[in-house]
């Protein structure tokens, strides 16, 4: 591995945790916590990565300032603004943007020409690296590949259409008709829309883009409805494929590895970056991530996935840097029926694979 600065691996984080769920904000409020457990996944997988990577390969910066409240730990003084009104107003008049942006001028200022690694939390700070290594880099030159059960480029005006005929259509449907917070979303820049953004913002390329392991894509029963609110949903999907953005689903990765190892040899830009949502794992491999609706892949296909996508950066491609998001700070690590959870330890394990080409 080649020491120059620009091939080091710089690690921050930024603990940024705005998911406005009511299960999140009560776990904030009357949640237990191991005793002296951090509520910065930078710290817990550094802990992890620091006796097992030669110094000299990588280098860190500490994490950007988040306010209390909007940590998965917030202080008790700042109690009265953990609500979900707190979180939706942040959310709606476009926070995590404005996060996103401190992101994107603390990669440009602080840790270009190294390689950044984020481990954050709320994964539309993705964005604000992206942003940054595209300016630097020139967009014609970067692909972008996201590993994560969601899609993360559904507008709420979409999704929220889709909300709407669920609940008139569906008994047994999750969402409650007398929430307000349902109503009159804006189209915002958050973990759920970012990659939508960065898209039609042409930040990106959306022919460089390649989503792996997604479980929310419409069956093909969906297509069938002529409801219009559904009709306005799926066309979300299409139009990214429209667009020219590669998609796998999870099953696409379970029974066609092959399609994995096609598409990744497909790149043809000099540069790569790679974003991992630890829900890829959810419910199966991990416990400790933020959204845990759909079931992610075990352990060891994750491990798979990975390794075919760090097998590009063994020929032509370059890996322009990576995060880890989507960490459930109040989850993660602690013990379960099943054991004790494994979240950090496998992303760490993750950075040694796509980071420094190291197996466990």
């Amino acid at each position: 591995m080649e020491n120059a600065p620009g091939n080091q691996l710089a690690f921050f984080g930024c603990p940024l945790d705005c998911d406005e769920k009511y299960d999140a904000i009560q776990d904030r409020l009357h949640g237990l916590w191991t005793t002296g457990k951090n509520d910065d996944p930078l710290d817990e997988v550094l802990n992890l990565l620091r006796p097992e990577i030669q110094k000299e390969h990588w280098k860190e910066f500490g994490s950007i300032s988040v306010p209390s409240w909007l940590r998965p730990k917030p202080r008790p003084e700042d109690y009265p603004q953990v609500t979900t009104e707190s979180f939706i107003s942040y959310i709606d008049s476009d926070g995590c943007r404005g996060k996103a942006d401190e992101v994107a001028e603390f990669v440009t200022n602080t840790v270009l020409p190294a390689r950044p690694c984020l481990i954050g939390i709320d994964h539309s700070l993705t964005g604000g690296v992206v942003k940054a290594l595209a300016k630097q880099h020139k967009a014609e030159n970067l692909s972008l590949i996201i590993l994560d059960s969601h899609t993360d480029a559904i507008p709420m005006s979409a999704l929220s259409k889709a909300i709407a005929y669920d609940m008139d259509t569906n008994p047994d449907s999750v969402h409650d008709p007398e929430d307000p917070f349902l109503y009159n979303r804006p189209d915002s820049y958050n973990a759920s829309t970012f990659l939508h953004h960065l898209i039609v913002e042409e930040i990106i390329n959306p022919k460089n883009v390649y989503l792996l392991g997604i479980s929310d894509y419409p069956d093909k029963k969906a297509f069938k409805i002529k409801d219009p609110r559904i009709k306005a949903y799926l066309k979300a999907y299409t139009d990214l494929k429209r667009r020219g953005v590669s998609l796998l689903t999870k099953k696409d990765c379970l029974m066609s590895p092959q399609k994995v190892k096609s598409l990744m040899k497909s790149i043809k830009t000099p540069l790569a970056y790679v974003s991992v949502d630890m829900d890829i794992g959810a419910l199966d491999a991990v416990e400790g991530v933020r959204f845990r609706n759909w079931k992610g892949l075990k352990e060891k296909k994750i491990y798979k996935l990975i390794d075919a996508v760090s097998s590009i950066f063994k020929t032509k491609v370059q890996l322009a840097g990576m995060d880890i998001t989507e960490f459930d700070a109040r989850r993660a690590g602690e013990i379960f029926p099943s054991g004790q959870d494994q979240t950090y330890r496998i992303a760490a394990n993750i950075i040694k694979r796509l980071g420094f080409g190291l197996k466990n």
